[in-house]
């Protein structure tokens, strides 16, 4: 009685493992492990690409003009951002009503390179000739595979000249293990006339 309940829960066991892709493996002692929670490190990365590929745009209009620039943002929103996720929440330090907000692929690529006659008042924030990014977290707050971030970000233009803007960014983890910005909020910080 007892072997042919074993033999049974093995033969159940194999045709279970036969149905569902990787049993069979975590069961040969190399265990699949699934993680989506995000760390600090790659929300730290993260940061640090978007600052890399801002001065990236700007060498890249520079070099080769505005079609280089826009190949290269273009790239940058499919990698960062996660407009193949849903809407993005992104609202751009110099946009003004009525498109203060863009949660499109199209309106971020033009507030970064301009040239789209949809957004006719954005000249192109990423082609002003950035050459360093500098990024200073108030705090961050992480929970499972989302992670938000608060604080300064300093640009630096060739003349030296900095910019500072307020900053806050929400990252989510993918399926794919990507980070990818989800929510931009960006504005200059306030100053009493």
């Amino acid at each position: 009685m007892i072997k042919n309940a074993v033999a049974k829960g093995l033969f159940l066991a194999a045709s279970f493992a036969a149905l569902v892709p990787g049993l069979a493996q975590a069961q040969s002692g190399e265990p699949r492990v699934y993680n989506s929670n995000i760390t600090l490190a790659e929300v730290s990365a993260a940061q640090k690409a978007w600052g890399d590929a801002l001065v990236k745009i700007s060498d890249d209009f520079q070099s080769g003009g505005l079609a280089k620039a826009k190949s290269t943002a273009n790239a940058v929103l499919d990698a960062a951002y996660g407009y193949n996720l849903g809407p993005v929440l992104f609202k751009p330090t110099l946009t003004v009503a009525p498109q203060t907000f863009r949660t499109t692929k199209e309106g971020a690529l033009a507030y970064f390179v301009g040239g789209d006659s949809n957004f006719p008042k954005d000249s192109g924030f990423a082609l002003k000739g950035w050459k360093k990014v500098d990024i200073v977290n108030a705090a961050v707050h992480i929970n499972g595979d989302v992670a938000s971030t608060m604080g300064k970000v300093m640009i630096t233009d060739a003349k030296g000249k900095v910019t500072t803007v307020d900053k806050t960014w929400t990252f989510k983890k993918d399926d794919s293990g990507t980070v990818r910005i989800v929510l931009h909020h960006s504005s200059l910080p306030y100053t009493a006339n």
